[in-house]
């Protein structure tokens, strides 16, 4: 008897170990998957104005991205993708912000498209910082608008907790993506030996622009309620936008979605309510 407890005792702690050095080995492989393109592929978008443009971080890394330009642009979206691909696909989506008079730059992480140099979680966070940092040379934070989704909605509370966006748009964001992989994996030790845990929950502590959250209710890649528990760290700045039966990758292929957006990027700052004409001081007495 106490022989058999051994076994399984050694064969549970096998699994957990291997399942561990599996987790740490192979999860780049399930958080990022890139798409690479020749150095000299032509971006074409029909009815855009796109510039191409390349920024070396160090020798041996440059990050590529496009300049979706408009006339007279209200300021500039910075679109942090997902992790599929590259942004020759994800380009199509800066329609959804030029049309409302905003320019838009996006860009490829490390290892996508024709972006170059080897990932880790500190140099993404840097090369987005230095894309940034770029952009506020041209516009000032008040015409900045920092967008991430999926993926890139870690990436850009991160940003934003960091500097002084007008807006935080987080669309189907993570709580962290450690959280995400524990819904499979439910091991505590996982912390331990995930690379890329992503705690959007911290980040967005340190953000003190509004925040706006939009995120699909039938989304089975990113609970809604993980948007539900982001939505409570900084109440007072956020306003979250359900996207009844949306999922994660059809999200924009609801009109509520488009609706949420037209209101975030024509809305003028800073949101008030007031208090003189409205309910909002109304306390219930003790009779009623």
């Amino acid at each position: 008897m106490q022989i058999n407890i051994i076994t399984i005792l050694l064969a549970t702690l096998g699994v957990i170990a291997f399942v561990l050095l599996f987790v740490y080995f192979f999860q780049e492989r399930f958080i990022f998957q890139p798409e690479k393109l020749p150095k000299d592929f032509q971006f074409q978008y029909d009815n855009q104005v796109v510039e191409e443009y390349h920024i070396e971080i160090e020798k041996g890394v440059s990050i590529n991205g496009l300049h979706f330009k408009t006339k007279n642009p209200k300021g500039v979206v910075f679109y942090l993708k997902g992790n599929t691909k590259s942004i020759k696909g994800w380009g199509k989506f800066a329609v959804d912000f030029t049309y409302h008079g905003w320019d838009v730059i996006m860009i490829d992480y490390r290892g996508f498209g024709k972006s170059t140099g080897k990932r880790t979680l500190k140099a993404m966070h840097n090369d987005v910082q230095r894309v940034y940092n770029k952009i506020k040379k041209n516009v000032a934070e008040k015409y900045i608008i920092i967008y991430g989704r999926s993926l890139g909605t870690g990436f850009a509370t991160k940003l934003a907790s960091v500097n002084n966006p007008r807006l935080l748009i987080l669309v189907c964001p993570y709580f962290s993506i450690l959280n995400n992989i524990q819904r499979y994996i439910p091991l505590q030790s996982l912390s331990f030996v995930v690379k890329y845990s992503m705690p959007t929950y911290k980040w967005l502590k340190y953000v003190n622009c509004p925040i706006k959250i939009i995120h699909g209710t039938s989304d089975k890649v990113i609970p809604f309620k993980s948007s539900l528990k982001l939505s409570k760290i900084k109440p007072k700045l956020t306003r979250i936008y359900p996207i009844i039966e949306g999922g994660h990758k059809n999200i924009h292929n609801f009109e509520s979605y488009h609706r949420a957006l037209k209101e975030i990027l024509n809305s003028k700052l800073p949101e008030t309510i007031d208090k003189e004409n409205t309910s909002l001081g109304f306390k219930r007495s003790k009779q009623s």
